[in-house]
């Protein structure tokens, strides 16, 4: 019985969770994300707006509501 620990990658293959360039979903601008999930960059986490929790209102295309 094989552990599924043991399972190898394919050559080539690339993993999840590498770092990799991402787009910061607050901001738009490229960063090195450290884990697939990382999707906000390091200066919108380090705003006080980010820290306290206070949701960002979300706009439409075209700037209205």
């Amino acid at each position: 019985m094989s552990d599924t620990h043991d399972i190898e990658t394919p050559a080539g293959a690339v993993c999840r969770d590498d770092p990799k360039v991402r787009q910061c979903l607050r901001c738009h601008a490229d960063f090195k994300s450290q884990w697939a999930g990382e999707r906000i960059c390091a200066r919108c986490k380090s705003t006080n707006t980010w820290r306290s929790g206070v949701p960002v209102r979300a706009s439409s295309a075209n700037g209205k509501r």
